[in-house]
């Protein structure tokens, strides 16, 4: 083998593997760090973890977060870490090489590996993940999959995503399923009161239940599992959202004992912008129709619902480094980081005159997301006021009954971060006649 062969053998026989293998970018980058860094806090419970700023220093430095506005609308979408920006840019060149031949030849095996890497994180069986762009394609993947027939019922909220409630609006209006939505004036710290709305819509003709694991613009946690196992009781599948709460709350999805679940990956995993997953229990794949042509539709290979054409093999490079990532962290070590940084400024605002909350501050019932409002301010001369004075990046929500800024740390946020933002309300509301 000629030296010129050769370099090409060692090249290919790296990229096979990739994101998923022992010399990933992330191993290279962090592996030793992180491990040195778990290690001195490995005797601490993960609520302690949670306030140890000398390990979340560690955290923080992994990303390239803007210096000149501060991010706190990791809600809507998060900033990847440096080694996941740095993957796709890697993949992305080679595949500009020769795309027909690096994308199909070499990087097309990448896939696998993902869905059984995700399915790790899932807690559940590869065969069960389908990877694709967004909560909004694996759902609707499902809510235009499912075999309703006219006159079939589905219960919702008000408070869901919009492209999911007008997902099932569009099937209402085209094929006269009927589509019921309950309404909740959240936060509610109870979760009997919840299940209880559900099953009192319930009739004879229901057959499907749609839930949001976490409520995107307050953060209200929704009982799942609870939902759930009263819908099963009554012959009744279940679908969950779970954008806001895959990477962020731990769980295994067969633990919230769902029909159907989706979720975006580059929200709380911080995976490549326009990442997403799909779930389906094994047994209910064959008979969900694909939202994009497939030769067997009706077959009960998960793949099915990967038929988009061509697509991103940079970006599922990626995935495979954000999953690397956290899986370094540990899930619940991070779902209880966010929680305490959710925590640390809403406490030290609750109590400023004007100001009100929107989110119960009980672990329980919400961790990363809090709605805000203040008195004699609307939501968007809040967040115009938080970006324009202080260069605060927030969102604004005004959806059905819910009024408020949404504000959202992640793990690269600092306390420091989260200080000025306690003290840009005070000014705020003090400024307010």
């Amino acid at each position: 083998m000629t030296t010129h062969n050769r370099r090409i053998f060692l090249k290919q026989a790296t990229l096979l593997t990739g994101a998923f293998s022992a010399t990933s970018l992330f191993s290279q980058a962090h592996a030793e760090t992180f491990a040195q860094a778990n290690k001195k806090i490995a005797h601490l419970t993960p609520q302690q973890a949670a306030q140890d700023e000398d390990y979340w220093a560690t955290i923080q430095r992994a990303y390239s977060v803007s210096t000149n506005i501060m991010i706190l609308n990791n809600g809507g979408v998060s900033p990847s870490p440096i080694v996941v920006q740095d993957a796709v840019e890697r993949y992305n060149r080679l595949s500009n090489e020769g795309p027909s031949y690096y994308m199909w030849r070499i990087l097309d095996q990448g896939r696998e590996p993902l869905r059984e890497k995700l399915a790790l994180l899932g807690g559940c069986p590869p065969e069960e993940i389908a990877v694709n762009r967004n909560a909004t394609e694996a759902l609707n993947t499902i809510i235009y999959g499912l075999p309703l027939k006219a006159g079939d019922e589905v219960i919702g909220t008000k408070q869901d995503y919009p492209h999911m409630v007008q997902a099932y609006r569009q099937r209402a209006s085209r094929e006269g399923i009927v589509y019921k939505q309950l309404s909740f004036d959240f936060p509610i710290e109870d979760d009997d009161v919840i299940v209880k709305a559900y099953a009192d819509a319930i009739t004879p003709k229901t057959k499907l239940i749609h839930v949001t694991h976490i409520i995107n613009w307050v953060g209200q946690i929704m009982p799942v599992r609870k939902i759930a196992d009263m819908a099963h009781a009554r012959g009744i599948e279940v679908i969950c959202d779970g954008a806001h709460s895959f990477a962020l709350l731990d769980y295994k999805i067969p633990d919230l004992h769902c029909d159907y679940f989706g979720t975006s990956l580059h929200k709380f995993l911080s995976a490549p912008i326009g990442s997403g997953m799909l779930w389906i229990k094994r047994e209910k794949i064959e008979k969900v129709w694909p939202l994009l042509c497939d030769d067997t539709p009706n077959g009960p290979n998960i793949r099915k619902f990967e038929n988009i054409g061509t697509r991103s093999f940079p970006i599922e490079q990626g995935i495979g480094e954000a999953v690397n990532f956290q899986l370094a962290i540990g899930t619940k070590r991070k779902e209880e980081r966010i929680r305490y940084l959710k925590n640390y400024w809403a406490e030290k605002v609750l109590h400023i005159p004007k100001v009100k909350l929107h989110t119960s501050l009980k672990p329980e019932y919400s961790c990363a997301i809090c709605g805000i409002s203040i008195d004699g301010m609307t939501p968007g001369e809040l967040d115009s006021t938080l970006f324009g004075t202080y260069k605060i990046h927030t969102t604004s929500i005004v959806i059905e009954n819910i009024k408020c800024v949404r504000i959202t740390p992640h793990v690269y946020t600092t306390l420091q971060d989260l200080d000025k933002l306690v003290r840009a309300i005070g000014k705020i509301a003090a400024k307010v006649k």
